[in-house]
């Protein structure tokens, strides 16, 4: 695409007169800002189609299951995909802050996830049981460490090459784009005619979604990226853990972690409702293509608004985001509890999982888009890497705890999750703004 069709594109994408837009990033970089941020789009949407069609909570936990695998292989396929790429940032921050170019760091991070992914095809084409099961929930460890690179490197880079006032929507777009292949497929999976489980299917399906990765990280590397600093880059988990004390020292910091830990009920909440609608029609294709269909119609619809306004307050975004999945959580309930029919309690249980889709969009772009805008040069690096590490820890103990607790019915998780995620929207509204 030449360079006048690219400015033109991107100039419909932003209509808005802004003469100050690039005054966080440097002159150079301004100049490139639409190439740039067009093949940001480009890549960040190809990984994103790659997670739809990897996604553990439904094409991952139907693959274990259909080839046999024991059930406590599959518990462990969300917890390791969100936790296995945000525990081992803070000592991965110190490798990347040693490179002055950082896109480097996602193209090797894409690429490994590629590979872990065309594996766990290998595995769904040749393997059974038990066996199967190790070996995709390995795969899956080796793509989560990766995904935790990119992720580093990703915030580093958008920081450096995008401006304040246009990363959310970046984000916005990239998951309206995520959100229309989640429909796609969804559809495609409710349209199925039959449960039966076809091996090869998988393997294609999992070896495009490989493919994807593998293109992605190509176009990121063509990137145009200025040299950072790389000072403070010392290796070693003693590094790590004295990087810590960043929150002793920042009260931003630590203010923004603590309401990124409450509002992970709105990231939990969804699965205890497949929970009740997967009880009343077990084994469902046609269910699962549907919840996977909503869930790509509801990032769609919202992703493109939710960052809109995430570039103009980042913090009420995440406080609206965690209002609204906290309300629909408890609104639900009372519904289940109160309406016998059970055709209604399905529509309602349907109902809130859209909303609760649409209000995690809004607070996973929320604080995406103000952990960059609060830091800069490689502050950025280093509270990216604190806070995943964090998050990740609290969200492994937050899964491990309800898998222990099997005595709770989802009615409870839900009610509990929901009450965390209005404590989280109370201190979003702590928070300072983000914008100058």
């Amino acid at each position: 695409m030449g360079t006048d069709r690219v400015e033109r594109l991107y100039a419909r994408l932003f209509d808005e007169e802004d003469a100050r837009v690039c005054k966080d990033i440097p002159d150079a970089a301004c100049v490139v800002v639409p190439r740039n941020f067009l093949r940001l789009f480009a890549s960040l949407s190809l990984t994103n189609l790659g997670d739809a069609l990897i996604n553990p909570k439904t094409v991952l936990t139907w693959l274990l299951n259909a080839l046999g695998a024991p059930s406590g292989l599959v518990a462990l396929l969300v917890p390791i995909r969100e936790s296995g790429s945000m525990l081992p940032q803070l000592a991965i921050a110190a490798c990347v802050r040693h490179q002055r170019r950082r896109k480097w760091s996602y193209v090797l991070g894409a690429g490994l996830q590629g590979v872990a992914v065309a594996a766990m095809a290998g595995a769904a084409l040749l393997l059974d049981g038990t066996a199967a099961g190790l070996a995709v929930v390995g795969a899956l460890v080796a793509f989560s460490l990766a995904r935790g690179l990119c992720s580093i490197a990703s915030k580093d880079v958008i920081g450096k090459t995008v401006p304040k006032t246009r990363r959310g929507r970046l984000s916005g777009y990239v998951t309206m784009a995520s959100g229309l292949s989640a429909l796609v497929v969804g559809l495609a999976l409710s349209r199925s005619q039959s449960d039966t489980f076809e091996r090869g299917g998988f393997a294609l399906l999992l070896g495009a979604a490989a493919s994807l990765w593998f293109a992605a990280a190509g176009l990121y590397s063509s990137v145009s990226e200025q040299p950072g600093a790389t000072s403070g880059g010392a290796n070693g988990l003693k590094t790590a853990l004295l990087r810590l004390g960043i929150l002793r020292d920042d009260a931003v910091l630590r203010r923004f972690v603590c309401t990124r830990a409450c509002l992970l009920g709105t990231a939990l909440a969804p699965p205890f409702l497949v929970a009740l609608l997967s009880a009343e029609q077990p084994g469902s294709t046609t269910l699962l293509g549907a919840l996977v269909a909503l869930s790509g119609l509801a990032s769609t619809l919202s992703a493109p608004l939710w960052g809109r306004f995430a570039d103009r307050s980042s913090r009420t975004t995440m406080r609206l985001g965690g209002t609204l999945a906290g309300a629909t959580g408890l609104a639900f309930l009372a519904t289940w509890w109160l309406v016998p029919a059970e055709a209604l309690r399905s529509a309602a249980a349907m109902l809130a999982f859209f909303v609760l889709q649409i209000a995690h969009a809004g607070v996973r772009l929320g604080r995406k888009t103000y952990l960059v805008d609060i830091a800069g040069g490689n502050r950025r690096t280093d509270y990216v890497s604190v806070s995943n590490s964090l998050i990740g820890a609290i969200l492994l103990g937050l899964g491990g705890a309800m898998a222990l607790a099997q005595q709770v019915p989802p009615e409870g998780f839900i009610a509990g999750l929901s009450g965390l995620a209005l404590a989280g929207a109370l201190l979003a509204r702590s928070l300072p703004e983000a914008q100058p």
